[in-house]
């Protein structure tokens, strides 16, 4: 069986622009949030704005369980995805939990949530994310016996090959340079969210400050509206924990 290289994120933390790194390495069949399609369009918890559904996608749990398992038996896969997506089922399948190889990234909610806000005014509790990794986290640590690997968004920024070459190391792959320097065009599946990853779609690499529109709405901040504040104060002490436990970055030898 080929590797399945799961990145358990929370929006706006960068995760788009990891998998960008990912897909150029060229050697892992990619997949962009494949369970958005159970959370937002099988289960229907709400509607997603600047989301275009592929109609050919699999929404029920199964289907994209089994979509996943057939590319894995074609060859190594990667996906990004959110852990409140599917946290429940997730710890609900130990067969499914253990096939997977687990790691997890996170970032600062104070720029997450404002972030967000900026694509969705109607954001929930729930969609910051952080909560939701946090116990999918701690259920994998017991599960598995070892905490699963955390790299963070700002760890990325200051030291990109550093942070990625760790990141490859705890996932069981080689670290590729050439996957730094995005010189492919952005992926066809990403247009069906364009109005959430266009700065990232733009981009050829990583940069100190991935832009995120703060300049197109410098006005909006924590105290924007009454919730986010109250979201903020809710999720940091989950972010906290779970950068606790996050990756150093690895130098390259010296030969």
């Amino acid at each position: 069986m080929h590797p399945i290289i799961a990145l358990w994120s929370h929006p706006r933390s960068m995760s788009t622009a990891t998998e960008r790194i990912m897909r150029e390495r060229g050697d892992l069949r990619c997949f962009h949030e494949p369970f958005m399609y159970l959370y937002y369009v099988g289960d229907g918890v709400k509607e997603m704005p600047l989301f275009e559904a592929d109609p050919d996608h699999p929404t029920s749990y199964e289907g994209i369980r089994g979509m996943l398992l057939a590319a894995g038996e074609a060859g190594p896969v990667f996906f990004k995805d959110m852990s409140y997506y599917i946290a429940d089922r997730m710890m609900a399948d130990e067969a499914f939990t253990r096939r997977l190889t687990n790691t997890f990234l996170i970032r600062d909610p104070a720029k997450t949530i404002v972030s967000y806000y900026r694509k969705d005014t109607n954001i929930r509790l729930e969609e910051i994310g952080l909560e939701d990794q946090w116990r999918h986290f701690e259920w994998l640590a017991e599960l598995l016996g070892a905490p699963p690997p955390v790299i963070d968004a700002a760890d990325i920024q200051a030291d990109p090959a550093g942070m990625i070459r760790a990141w490859c190391a705890a996932a069981g792959i080689e670290f590729l340079p050439h996957s730094l320097e995005w010189n492919s065009p952005p992926p066809a599946e990403w247009e069906q969210v364009s109005g959430w990853h266009g700065e990232v779609m733009a981009s050829d690499g990583i940069a100190r400050d991935m832009p995120d529109g703060s300049d197109r709405e410098p006005s909006v901040t924590l105290d924007s509206a009454p919730q986010l504040r109250r979201y903020y104060e809710h999720h940091l002490p989950f972010y906290e924990k779970l950068r606790k436990h996050r990756l150093a970055p690895v130098k390259p030898e010296i030969r």
